[in-house]
């Protein structure tokens, strides 16, 4: 995908040039003199380092090297840099220092390069080597291939590197420089700063070329465009101000200035898109206004800029032109909304996307290790001790500074303070902890959303009965053609009773039927309680909970009127303390930067008389804000002393002491209510688990008692055919002999229940081996059949089971097995009383310890 368009023409910074500079000799002369001829031989290593560095740096550019972000120019001022750093404490190059006199920097401006400046300070050469630091990162991100995602990532880092460099020029060393001597603007504080924002406006450009090369929403392009316009109209204001206005050429000023009315233009334009989409035609109409006017302005003194840059502020123009006549036609014909003004339209929104990098580490030179034996162990000891000195005053007005707001927060809580304030004017506050409770109340139904809870216990509680009572009707259909039966045929229905198989189903569903009665009567208790306690827990059901508070009243009668004056002395005053606890704020954080910033060391080695003299000369600087805040403490005593006083006044005059009770009895009830919805929902809960467990149990023993009367139905089918044949075999002609009668009565009438009871099971077909006996009797377990059979029962699936029944299958189960919580069992099951459990057990979600539920028998 390519990112780069023509759009996007940008600038860069050129390097500042420098005349030739002999640090070495000037810092060796400085060392001898200072710590001796031995101390200078130790550092020549050192000062050749830092004689080289110079000389590169001497050296024209390398505009290749330029072209990496890890080119080396960069790393040569990085190196510089820090090198400077280690130098500047260590030694005092400066006018008035005699030993390194002779060494003078000069600097070239780098938008002026026939000005320049000469200074006999290192702060010039620290803020020049700044300055080119932030000209090279421009030159790599001006260099990178923004056509892709990794060079236009590489150049948008860039772009913040340089920014961030700028920053750090303008907050740390411009001034410095400028304090020591005269020097050329582009290293004044003014011209950084114009320079961080160029390069921010540039690095957020690359991410409004992202944004248009990935086809983000045009919102989205539209706030990118729109801070990009910002920087742009930022960086255009500061070189219109003095010193910048007469110092750049103005082809750097119309390219600023075309650039801040393209980029506002392009968030109009993305704007309106959207707008369009939302049929939004008026508006969209009136931003399109406004970006085509701005570049028409704009193009009236863009002279001298890139033509591509002119190409693409054309097109744009052309694009928003035809947008806009497409629009008014729109509304014309179609919409026909009023046109707002322009005046009365919301500033576009914009999204910073980018921000300075931070030099500090970058360029902290607390690693190297030049000229580090320069520095003796007796300054580092007295160094040592005045940083314990100055801990020492930070520990002791810290500790004032917090002891002063506790006081605040204590003495506020006991005079019920601002809350009181707040209750007044209908801003109320409760108890961090009871509102989360009363909210998450809210958030899961609130009272009012029991009754569909308890819904759901009655419609589960009928599913289970309905599964019930189908079971029972299978077992009881069953029983009554198996009754017929042997009315019907007597002592040759040879097989056992279903009342004697079906002893331990029947005994199971009716232990089901005893926990259902008894689940319903749990089900009473919890209606019950919710429709008792429904008045108490309706106080949740207010939104927001705040509003079920009671409300602070003015009196019903005034005496003297003086109501309102009375809360605003007391409103006033708290506004002043407030004031007081922010102006603490301020003071502990400038003490930790005055702390930040406190470096004697360069003072301390150049230091040639006594050092207790200079650390209470640099001790003293901490007299005034240690002034504040014994100032602070006492203006606070006493205002908190006033607005006792006031507070007094104000409860006596609205009955504060009652609306404090009455508040209290509304937290408890609003804590009362909470409990009990609490409780009633985990027991609806704990009923909903019940059921839902019980369903699937129920489910089971009723596919048990179909199972059961498939394999009834195939023995009955079997044993009407093994009664035709002891009938057909008995029946001989008149004379004695053998021979082909018509079927009796009994025979057709067992050949016709024979067909009956066949047809449901179409599917199911009857094998027996040749000579297969008859079985004797239908006492002995059900065999195995080899072949699913098709029940004939409808089972709660919707489809008919496929028995698989085992040898020695044994239908007598206990009730629910695995069933042994405390809620719903009508009576306990006495050991041995059933046949072990088949494999369908299910476990107890509840277990026999649980305490405090409405399901438990009572």
């Amino acid at each position: 995908m390519s990112y780069a368009t023509a759009v996007n023409v940008m600038l860069a910074v050129q390097e500042k040039k420098t005349a030739a500079a002999d640090l070495y000799r000037a810092l060796r002369q400085y060392v001898a003199v200072t710590y001796g001829e031995r101390e200078a031989q130790a550092a020549e290593d050192d000062l050749d380092a830092v004689r080289q560095l110079r000389l590169d740096l001497e050296k024209p550019p390398d505009a290749a090297a330029a072209a990496s972000s890890t080119g080396p120019r960069r790393d040569l001022l990085l190196s510089y840099y820090r090198a400077l750093s280690l130098i500047e404490p260590r030694f005092p190059i400066s006018p008035d220092r005699a030993h390194v006199h002779s060494l003078t920097f000069t600097w070239f401006d780098a938008f002026k390069p026939s000005k320049k400046a000469s200074q006999q300070s290192i702060h010039l050469e620290k803020a020049a080597v700044l300055f080119n630091l932030g000209a090279v990162y421009s030159q790599i991100a001006l260099s990178a291939d923004r056509a892709d995602a990794a060079g236009l990532r590489q150049a948008c880092n860039a772009f913040q590197s340089a920014a961030g460099a700028f920053a750090y020029l303008k907050d740390n060393a411009a001034a410095r420089a400028t304090a020591a001597g005269a020097t050329t603007v582009d290293l004044s504080v003014e011209c950084a700063g114009m320079l961080e924002k160029l390069m921010l406006a540039q690095a957020q450009e690359c991410f409004f070329e992202k944004v248009i090369g990935d086809a983000k929403p045009p919102v989205i392009c539209s706030k990118v465009a729109r801070q990009v316009g910002l920087y742009y109209e930022e960086t255009y204001a500061a070189l219109n101000a003095p010193p910048l206005n007469q110092h750049f050429d103005r082809t750097w000023i119309s390219h600023v200035q075309l650039k801040a009315a393209q980029y506002y233009a392009e968030a109009c334009y993305r704007y309106s898109l959207d707008l369009h989409e939302r049929e939004e035609i008026a508006e969209e109409i009136t931003r399109l206004k406004i970006g085509i006017s701005a570049i028409a302005d704009a193009k009236k003194s863009a002279r001298g800029v890139a033509q591509p840059l002119l190409d693409a502020v054309n097109k744009l123009e052309t694009d928003m032109n035809r947008n806009l006549e497409r629009a008014t036609k729109e509304n014309n014909r179609v919409y026909l909304m009023r046109i707002p003004e322009a005046s009365s339209l919301a500033a576009l929104p914009a999204a910073p996307l980018v921000r300075p990098t931070l030099m500090t580490d970058v360029l902290d030179a607390s690693k190297e290790r030049l000229f580090a034996r320069l520095v003796p162990d007796s300054s580092t000891r007295a160094l040592s001790k005045y940083t314990d000195m100055v801990d020492n005053i930070i520990r002791t007005q810290a500790e004032k500074l917090q002891q002063g707001s506790e006081i605040t927060r204590v003495k506020l809580k006991e005079m019920d303070l601002p809350d009181s304030i707040l209750a007044l004017e209908g801003n109320f506050n409760m108890p961090s902890d009871l509102k989360e409770d009363a909210e998450a109340v809210q958030i899961s139904g609130g009272p009012s959303g029991l009754e569909a809870e308890l819904q759901q216990l009655r419609d589960l509680r009928r599913v289970n009965q309905e599964l019930l009572v189908q079971a029972e009707e299978l077992l009881q259909k069953e029983a009554t053609e198996d009754a017929q039966f042997r009315t019907q045929f007597g002592t040759r229905w040879t097989r056992p009773q279903s009342s004697t198989l079906t002893k331990n189903l029947q005994d199971r569903l009716n232990k089901f039927a005893a926990n259902l009665k008894q689940a319903a009567d749990s089900d009473a208790r919890i209606e019950r309680n919710v429709r008792d306690n429904f008045d108490l827990m309706a106080i949740l059901d207010h939104r927001p909970i705040e509003s079920a508070l009671p409300s602070l009243a003015r009196p019903i009668m005034s005496l003297d009127g003086n109501e309102d004056a009375i809360v605003g002395a007391l409103k006033l005053s708290l506004r002043q303390l407030e004031n007081l606890g922010a102006q603490r704020a301020g003071l502990e954080d400038m003490l930790k930067e005055m702390k930040r910033k406190d470096d004697i060391l360069p003072k301390l080695m150049a230091n040639t008389g006594s050092q207790e003299d200079l650390f209470r000369k640099e001790i003293s600087k901490y007299d005034q804000i240690c002034e504040e805040i014994a100032q602070n403490i006492e203006a606070q005593e006493q205002l908190l002393l006033q607005i006792q006083a006031q507070n007094d006044e104000f409860s006596a005059v609205f009955n504060l002491e009652d609306y404090k009770v009455a508040r209290e009895k509304c937290y408890k009830q609003i804590s009362a209510a909470i409990a009990k919805y609490r409780e009633i929902k985990e027991n609806i809960n704990e009923g909903l688990k019940f059921y839902v467990t019980l369903q699937d149990a129920i489910t089971n023993i009723k596919q048990q008692c179909s199972d059961f009367v498939m394999t009834r139905n195939i023995q009955c089918r079997d044993m009407i055919e093994d009664v035709q044949r002891q009938l057909a075999g008995l029946n001989f002609k008149g004379d004695g002999k053998m021979g082909y009668n018509y079927p009796s009565a009994e025979q057709s009438n067992l050949q016709r229940i024979a067909s009956q009871q066949a047809e449901p099971h179409p599917a199911m077909t009857h094998h027996r081996p040749p000579r297969e006996q008859p079985r004797p009797g239908y006492s002995h377990p059900y065999p195995t059949y080899a072949t699913p059979q098709q029940a004939p029962y409808y089972s709660p699936s919707g489809q008919f089971p496929q028995p698989q029944l085992q040898s020695n299958q044994e239908y007598g189960q206990p009730a629910y097995p695995g069933w042994r919580g405390p809620y719903y069992n009508a009576h306990q099951q006495q050991p041995g009383s059933h046949p072990p459990p088949p494999p369908y057990t299910v476990p107890s979600p509840y277990p026999p310890s649980h305490q405090g539920n409405y399901y438990r028998p009572q």
